[in-house]
């Protein structure tokens, strides 16, 4: 499922409770961090925090009378129908793809009474992978064969935008296909497709994985192991854009 319909946009909103972290950077990014009142532990805001991503105190949000709160991802379509039920405005985004997430910006910015800050800031980002696409090889055999894991109990080969972010990087991902959510993969699986890079990208573990985790669990394969910030991969949200400069200069020799 995509981003929110854009119909949803609510006037004079100074209040915002973000209850994803991608939607809470997509706001700071926007220049709208001033009027988020509450975030999850998770969110990489210095807000009152509202509990976490799956369980948020509803009495807490209440108290911070919010005039729109946030959410993301089919994880959380529970939550919005809760609060919902409760009268709140929601935003609601669910992107599964590259451009997905490019409109959610734009219908985050719509919802929150800032459209021309949201349609900027992906004017801007869509600019940005144009310059990482210009400056990649367009033959298949010059793009390097990516691995992207996701997790690692089990190991889980990365979907849904991952996909269009690494065909966007200058690479070959035959793992799983755009827009599909995250899969597991088998040893047999990904030696197979032969792979010359892994990228680790663990959710929630930031960039503290150890690099030696596929020797570590048996896995010989021929390939250079990074492993990045998740939020670089796994956030919808302008960390992508980011993520997807980090890969073109991982996967081409530049970093």
């Amino acid at each position: 499922m995509n981003a929110a319909p854009a119909s949803d946009q609510y006037d004079d909103v100074e209040r915002i409770v973000s209850l994803a972290p991608s939607t809470t950077a997509t706001l700071a990014a926007m220049d709208s961090a001033d009027r988020v009142v509450g975030v999850t532990v998770h969110c990489d805001l210095d807000r009152p925090v509202v509990g976490g991503w799956l369980n948020p105190d509803y009495d807490r949000l209440a108290d911070l009378d919010p005039d729109v709160v946030c959410t993301a991802d089919g994880l959380q379509r529970e939550i919005r129908d809760e609060l919902r039920e409760r009268g709140y405005e929601i935003c609601h985004v669910e992107p599964d793809r590259l451009d997905a997430v490019l409109e959610s910006i734009e219908r985050i910015g719509h919802a929150v009474d800032r459209s021309a800050a949201g349609e900027a800031l992906a004017a801007e980002l869509r600019d940005r992978i144009d310059a990482v696409r210009d400056g990649t090889p367009d033959a298949a055999e010059d793009r390097p064969v990516v691995y992207c894991e996701e997790w690692g109990e089990p190991p889980m080969a990365a979907g849904n935008w991952v996909p269009d972010a690494i065909e966007a990087a200058g690479g070959r991902y035959p793992f799983c296909e755009a827009g599909e959510r995250s899969q597991e993969v088998s040893m047999e699986g990904v030696t197979a497709a032969d792979p010359d890079h892994a990228i680790i990208h663990h959710c929630g573990h930031g960039n503290r994985v150890d690099r030696g985790i596929l020797e570590d669990r048996g896995w010989d394969l021929n390939a250079t192991v990074h492993v990045l910030d998740d939020d670089l991969l796994n956030q919808p949200s302008p960390a992508l854009v980011n993520g997807i400069e980090t890969l073109a200069s991982t996967l081409h020799g530049e970093d």
